[in-house]
Parts: C-alpha cells; structure tokens; sequence
C-alpha cells in the first residue's frame, strides 16, 4: 500500500514538473514578443516608480501629488515606445522643467499685467490669458531646445492652478518649490528608464531570446550529395559560439552492407562458391566493421577539412542502428549533448521526404539545409524572410547573423497585403532586428513572398526561412509552407525549424 501511495506521489510530482516546464518555456516565447515585453514592463514598472515616487512625496514633503498625472503619463510614454520619438531621458527632464517653468512665468507675467483676471470676475481661478500665453511660452521653448515632450504641456497648465499667489514676492518661493518638484520627480523617473532600456530591453535578445545562447552543438546527419554543403553550414553556425562544436552523423544500415558486399570479389570457380557460401555470422559482422571503420574515415577526412577552414572543433560517430533512421538522428543528438541538427534537404516524389519530416517534427531544432551551389561555404548576403514576430523569427535572424558574420549583410524582409500595413510591419521588422547586434537591412514587399524570392534570389548568397511546423494542420493545407512552393532559387536555402 504505501509504496502504491509512493508511486502516485511521485508520478503526480512529475506531471507537475512537466507542466510547469511547459508553462514556462510557453511564457518565454510569449515574452519574446517586444509588444508583450513592454506591455508587461508598463504594467509592472510605471505603478512601482509612481509609489516610489509618492512615498519620497509623502517623506520629504518636496513634491505635491497634483504634480503625478503628467508625471505618470510622460512615463507611460516613455516605456510604451523604448525607441520612439519622445524616448529619451534628457527630452523628458528638460520638457517637464520646461514646462513648469514658462507656466511659471506665465503667472509672473499675469502679476505684473492685467491678464490675472482679464474678464473681471473674481470667481476665476485661472486666466485663460495665462494659460494661453504658458502653452505659447512651452511649445516654443520646447521647439528651441528640441525638448518636445507632451508632457510638458501638463506640467505648463499645472502650475496655473496652484495655490493662488496674492504677491509677486511669492513666484520665488513657488518657483523652488514646483519648478524643482518637477524636476526631481522627472530624474528620478529618466534615471529607472535608462537603467531599464540600457541593461535590460536593448539586451533582450542575450536575456530572453533562447535562440542567442543555445543552438551551438550542431549534429550533422552525412547523407545525400549536399551533405558537405550542409556540415559547412553548421560548422559556421556553431563557430560563432565559443563553446561550439559540429559532429558529423553518418548511420549504418542493412543497405550499405549489402552494397559492400556486392563490391566482394566474384568466385570463378566452384572451389571459391563453396568457400564463400560457407561463411558465418562472423563474417556478417566483419563486413559491417568494415564498412563502418570505411565511413568513420570518411567523416574524419571531413572532418579535418572544417576544423582547417573554420576552427571548430568537430566529431565523428558512426551507429548501425538503420530500423528507424529519424529515431536514430535524434537520440543519437541527445547523447552527443546537440541541441541543433542540420540536415541536407530531401525530397521523395517532388514532396520532402519522410526523414526531414520527421525531423521538423521533433522537440529539438532543424535546420534542413538546401543547397543550390555546392561549392559554396561562405554565406554573406542573407535574406530573412519572415511572416510575424516570435521566437521563430528571432531563431531565424540569429542564424544568419551568425552564418553572414560581421562583414556579412542581413536582410529581414516581410510581404504585405494592402498599403496601410506598412507603417506597423516596418515597425515590427525594426522591433525584430534591434535586439541583435549588428547591421540590418529590412524590406517591406506589396509582391508575394513566391514572386519577391523569385525575383531577389541572384542578389543573395542564403535564404533563411521558417518550416511553418508551428501552423495547425489545417493552416498548412490551405497555405502550403513556402519552402515547398520553391523549387528553383538561385541561391542556398535554409528552413528552421523551433524545436
């Protein structure tokens, strides 16, 4: 009975770790999104820097709560657009001072002129003169000083509307009592986000993106004419990684065996059939020794050529195990410690074949690897094109960063169907490309993603492109994945797949 009890506890244990290891990968490609990233920073950052700020208010009795709603509306404007028009600290402390101070001058000017109550009531508490003449006084000091900040404006009418002042005499004291509010208030804010965006969001892609520290033990199945083509590529992938090493895969099965043996000499005579007929298992096995000690110096061979022109460090193994060839790739990853495959690109019957499928299928990331130009094994013109923001987009920027180097050019492009989608794209491609270091070019297209590749392939030495396994079944049907509707571009061709 208890160890029944035992088995249940520790099985219910191991779903909630599953479960729990699911969440959290789920959140990290969720948070991979720059929108959600910052969506999620306004919503946890602006309330802890506006209590923060209202707890100094109420300790100190420096700054007055009237001075939070602009406050609290030029730091949503802030951290809602990092990269943005207004995202810079010094335009942000220099509006809000600003602001403060030409509406202090605005009452300073009604004082001493009959604009403090132009109409003549007595009932009116803020001359319209006066509030006129502050946004007259912000907007062109703000322009002058290219310290445009909507804020500014708030903190310009927010002045009028301070305690009332009877005497010139008291402009003094309010102008070191508000105007230095403002700008305390204003640092203190600045100073968090350019902390934030310095360190932290300009840094997202080394912090959050899982495609920037993994994928640099790369394992390459050796099959097919293009399989050189293809240990060159992943030899560049994991050379850009410090701790990065290739091992080259080559599987034994019952083919290559039997293909050895046909190479055997034929008998000539009867002597020599009895005596070849009469061979043991032994002889079975010898044969399958030899064709894979055959294999193992093959790979060696290749494997001295990458080590020579790329620096990486490279291995060789060699299984026999051919019952079940994508199984076989994959444990064999596992226990090499890989966490990329890269294999040469397969068709059976102008379709991919069964063994990239399955491959695309699995839980650890593929590359399947196209190549048009074998004798190529550098790749400096890249072409990213990509269908929307994620960790697939990010995994696919990454990889031809690193394949393109840093005298290399990227470039991230995306095909869109009406004009007013340009500005949002553009603004997406932009929020894909900052994160990574490096120079980028991006490409917004009216074509297809068929007719611009088509049309852009000569002028590049590599494609990087998604396989789309993150689409439903039904999605893919209707649209077919790109790589499947090209055939013919001129240049190599690269699909990823998000394990």
């Amino acid at each position: 009975m208890l160890d029944s009890l035992r088995t249940r506890y520790h099985a219910a244990v191991r779903r909630v770790r599953r479960f729990e290891r699911r969440e959290i990968r789920d959140f990290r490609r969720w948070i991979e999104h720059t929108s959600n990233l910052i969506h999620l920073s306004v919503l946890l950052l602006i309330p802890l820097l506006i209590a923060l700020v209202t707890a100094i208010s109420n300790s100190v009795d420096v700054l007055p709560f009237v001075l939070f709603p602009p406050l609290a509306s030029g730091t949503f404007t802030l951290f809602a657009d990092p990269e943005g028009t207004y995202a810079s600290p010094t335009k942000f402390v220099g509006g809000l001072t600003v602001g403060a101070l030409c509406g202090t001058a605005a009452i300073w000017f009604g004082l001493h002129t009959a604009l403090r109550d132009p109409l003549g009531s007595s009932q009116l508490l803020v001359s319209p003169a006066e509030a006129a003449l502050a946004i007259f006084l912000t907007g062109g000091a703000t322009w002058a000083l290219d310290f445009e900040e909507p804020s500014a404006f708030s903190t310009a009418l927010l002045a009028l509307i301070a305690p009332a002042f009877t005497s010139p005499a008291g402009i003094n004291e309010f102008l070191v009592d508000f105007v230095g509010s403002v700008f305390v208030a204003s640092v203190i804010v600045a100073s968090a986000f350019h902390v934030w965006r310095e360190q932290f969001y300009e840094r997202r892609s080394r912090y959050l993106y899982q495609s920037t520290k993994g994928d640099d033990h790369v394992l390459v199945p050796m099959r097919g004419e293009r399989a050189r083509s293809a240990a060159m590529f992943g030899a560049r992938l994991a050379a850009a990684h410090d701790a990065g090493k290739v091992v080259l895969l080559d599987v034994i099965d019952e083919d290559d065996v039997e293909k050895a043996e046909q190479t055997m000499q034929v008998p000539t005579d009867e002597s020599e059939t009895e005596l070849v007929g009469s061979g043991t298992a032994r002889d079975v096995e010898s044969e399958e020794v030899r064709v894979a000690e055959e294999a193992a110096k093959q790979l060696e061979a290749e494997a001295d050529r990458i080590e020579t022109k790329v620096g990486v460090p490279c291995q060789v193994v060699v299984v026999g195990d051919g019952t079940d060839l994508p199984r076989t790739v994959l444990k064999t990853a596992r226990e090499t410690n890989c966490d990329l495959i890269v294999t040469p690109y397969e068709e059976e019957k102008g379709t991919l074949s069964s063994f990239v499928r399955e491959l695309l299928r699995s839980n650890i990331d593929t590359v399947a690897f196209r190549s048009a130009d074998s004798s190529r094994e550098r790749w400096k013109r890249t072409l990213v094109p990509v269908r929307r923001a994620g960790d697939t987009a990010h995994a696919m920027i990454e990889f031809a960063r690193r394949v393109s180097g840093r005298s290399g050019r990227v470039s991230v492009c995306t095909c869109i169907d009406r004009e007013d989608e340009r500005r949002a794209t553009e603004t997406t491609l932009a929020n894909l490309v900052e994160a990574f270091e490096g120079s980028f070019e991006t490409r917004v297209s009216r074509s297809s993603i068929e007719s611009f590749l088509e049309a852009n392939d000569e002028y590049y030495d590599l494609t990087v492109m998604g396989a789309s396994t993150d689409r439903s079944a039904a999605s893919r049907f209707v649209s077919p994945p790109t790589f499947e509707r090209l055939h013919d571009l001129d240049c190599d061709v690269a699909i990823v797949h998000r394990g």
